[in-house]
């Protein structure tokens, strides 16, 4: 008992033994963000794009190759259909990641789902469709599947050490690191991967372009790629529209993006259009809901129904039209408002050497080839090897020839079985290797016919070692081999493209129709910002306006629906929008505050807001420093429908006030020091520049005194104040003693 006790208190752990188990345990340390980033998610950032996002430069992602070696090894090139469930158990050994992930791998690399232009597995069952986001797949137990027989071209000589093999994740067996694929796969099936901080997305190629701009290349460096690759091709067909500089940029680069529309026909009997191909970035269900959104929205008026009809014929979307409706202007209109137009847009991120790189077309080529010619290489060295190792068996048999009566005697007279190699060896010169092989001979062959075959056979094993040698030295010659590989490709599995061109000359351009209602209505904008809107039957009820404590009315316009509204601010910035854009108000609420409305920038407020449906006319611009500017209000149009435009007015003095002007008007300026001036904007030549800092009309001659405010007068007005027109500028003004309260005057 007291030695059990006494083992106890030995194997007490003081704290600083402890510690010495533990080095840091309980302890916080401090360390930058930046270094914590570096160690814990750059890893976990590189291992998704290393081992799961992005396709390799045979075409693949792990988890396809996983997959597709697999159903090799159980015997699917060739033999029958088996039930998926049985595939995705036995992927399980190379891929640990669950069994819904591997099925739904297989079920896109597989026929009956359409994602791919040349799919890798033959399917039976329902495999869902890619253009359905409703239409699913089933469940594996009930489909069955087999490789497809292009998958020869993936696996062609690959137990001939044509490309490295790595232990799986258990260490139980091999498999391959890459495919030695005879056709550059990685252009002819799209591949799409999202990795953490970068994408890739692989449009897919005609395969008979491919193998043909391939060899085009092999042959010329300076091939034009475009003369034989004529563009992207789609399982889903559709049409692409051909830009030979957007395709030349994307060959080159490896980025850019491809329009495709839908390909569609009308059933004049139905009055039905019929879209049979869609673009391989939508769906079914995104197409039907975003044309029933416009239909609610009234934007699209001419359609009365639309419904899925695909079947086991394949995609069709039936769209009922109204009477007297043309379907082909109709189309436009969809092309422009639907997903029945769409951009693919190109990035083709692809690892080499297990780096992430963006490479256009000829660069992928250049390094297909590289290696190609690698595998190449490496199977012709192997069957060099093997035919060597033969060569070097039946040497010795010719040796045996020679006397066979001999080679009998030594293992006749030989006592001990182990010493019958040896013995061989001695009697013939020959290595062990050899003897083993003479002793391992049938009696039944020690014939003169059988020896003399094997002789014969010898001859030709030379010829074909040398021609191998021959072949492995000369890079012509591996050239020569790899383009015959691509012809015959291209002659067994080559198919019409499915995606045909249009051309910007066979697009009707149709003039977009503005669906906005246009009605009467008067806008208010008060000092500190807030919008109003008001119909004139909600102004007739109530007219009494609402505004915010200290706040007070700053402009009131008489306007319609459609009327272009700019937005000057005090930071030399002009903000763009329609009156439409608001919704219809009552006097009794505040309404919008424009800054937050329109999102202006912080600090930025409303200095004066001008309307105009057509921009004609002028804008004057009054600053402080007694100099205005007269600007076509033209210059704020643009053609791309931007809303805001930068440098809207010189910044260099305060901005007092901006009158929109069609004729001749009189202003009145008033400054700091009790000065008044009157002067007609004819004097005022147009500036083409929206910041002109204009001309000088008020001369400001006391020290520190500025424009503080400025008036457009009518003529009434401007004949009472006569005394402070002005037929010249610029002109200091008259003391403005007798001039009545600004507040009588008309202030735009």
């Amino acid at each position: 008992m007291a030695k059990k006790k006494k083992d106890t208190e030995k194997k007490k752990l003081t704290p600083e033994s402890a510690h010495a188990y533990i080095a840091g345990a309980g302890q916080v340390v401090e360390e930058p963000i930046t270094l914590t980033l570096e160690r814990n998610y750059m890893p976990y950032a590189m291992s998704v794009i290393v081992s799961r996002a992005f396709p390799e430069i045979d075409g693949f992602k792990p988890s396809h190759r996983k997959l597709l070696y697999t159903m090799y090894k159980m015997g699917l090139l060739t033999g029958g259909l088996t039930k998926s469930a049985n595939i995705v158990g036995q992927t399980m050994r190379l891929n640990p990641h669950g069994d819904a992930a591997i099925y739904e791998t297989m079920v896109r690399l597989a026929r009956g789902n359409e994602t791919l232009l040349h799919p890798f597995i033959q399917s039976k069952g329902n495999f869902g469709k890619a253009y359905s986001r409703d239409m699913a797949y089933a469940a594996s137990r009930y489909t069955e599947a087999k490789l497809d027989p292009i998958c020869n071209e993936l696996f062609r000589d690959i137990d001939k050490d044509t490309v490295d093999f790595v232990p799986n994740y258990d260490n139980t067996m091999q498999e391959p690191t890459l495919f030695p694929t005879t056709f550059p796969t990685i252009l002819v099936n799209a591949n799409v991967g999202i990795g953490v901080s970068m994408a890739s997305s692989v449009c897919s190629f005609n395969l008979s372009e491919v193998c043909e701009t391939t060899i085009a290349l092999m042959k010329n460096p300076n091939h034009n790629a475009l003369d034989t690759l004529k563009g992207p091709d789609f399982p889903g067909g559709a049409s692409l529209l051909y830009d030979e500089a957007e395709l030349d940029s994307i060959y080159r680069t490896g980025r850019g993006s491809v329009k495709l529309r839908a390909k569609y026909q009308f059933d004049k009997d139905t009055k039905t259009l019929e879209i049979v191909e869609i673009p391989a970035t939508t769906t079914i269900e995104a197409i039907k809901e975003k044309i029933i959104a416009l239909v609610k929205l009234g934007k699209i008026k001419e359609i009365s129904d639309i419904r899925d009809e695909s079947d086991l014929n394949g995609l069709k979307i039936g769209i009922d039209i109204k009477k007297g409706v043309d379907p082909d202007k109709l189309m436009q209109k969809l092309y422009r408002l639907t997903p029945l137009q769409d951009s693919y847009a190109c990035n083709f991120n692809i690892l080499v050497h297990g780096y992430p790189k963006v490479m256009g077309v000829y660069d992928i080529i250049r390094e297909w080839v590289d290696f190609r010619t690698d595998c190449v290489k490496r199977r012709i060295g192997y069957d060099l090897k093997k035919k060597q190792e033969k060569l070097h068996l039946l040497k010795a048999l010719g040796k045996i020839l020679l006397d066979i009566d001999k080679a009998i005697k030594i293992i006749r007279e030989t006592e001990e079985e182990a010493e019958v190699i040896p013995n061989l060896m001695i009697g013939f010169s020959i290595d062990e290797v050899q003897a083993e092989y003479i002793a391992e001979i049938k009696l039944r062959h020690l014939n003169r016919e059988y020896i003399v075959k094997r002789l014969e056979e010898t001859k030709q094993l030379e010829a074909e070692i040398a021609e191998l040698q021959d072949t492995l030295g000369s890079d012509k010659k591996i050239k020569a081999v790899i383009i015959a590989e691509l012809k015959e490709v291209s002659k067994k599995y080559g198919q019409p493209r499915r995606t045909q061109f249009f051309y910007k000359t066979d697009v009707e351009e149709v003039e977009e129709e503005d669906d906005t209602p246009d009605y009467q209505c008067t806008l208010f904008l008060s000092d500190s910002g807030y919008f109003k809107k008001i119909t004139p039957q909600s102004l007739r009820m109530s007219s009494e306006q609402k505004y915010k404590e200290g706040d007070f009315l700053s402009q009131e316009i008489e306007a319609t629906n459609k009327t272009e509204l700019l937005f000057f601010t005090d930071k030399a910035q002009v903000y763009k929008t329609r009156a439409s854009a608001f919704e219809d108000t009552k006097a009794s609420v505040l309404g919008d505050f424009i800054p937050a409305k329109l999102g202006f920038d912080e600090g930025e407020n409303v200095k004066c807001m001008i309307a105009t449906s057509d921009y004609s006319g002028y804008l004057m611009f009054i600053f402080a420093n007694g100099k205005a500017a007269k600007v076509p209000l033209n210059s704020y149009e643009t053609k791309q429908n931007r809303k805001k435009l930068n440098n809207a007015y010189s910044a260099k003095s305060t901005l007092v006030a901006v009158f929109c002007i069609s004729t001749n008007e009189d202003i009145m300026l008033r400054s700091t020091n009790g000065r008044a001036m009157i002067f007609d904007t004819a004097l005022l030549l147009p500036k083409t520049t929206r910041d002109t800092q204009g001309v000088q009309v008020m001369t400001l001659k006391a020290k520190g005194s500025a424009v503080e405010k400025a008036f457009m007068l009518t003529p009434e007005q401007a004949e009472k104040l006569s005394k402070y027109r002005s037929k010249t500028i610029p002109v200091a003004g008259n003391f403005a003693k007798d001039i009545p309260d600004p507040d009588q005057l008309t202030i735009l």
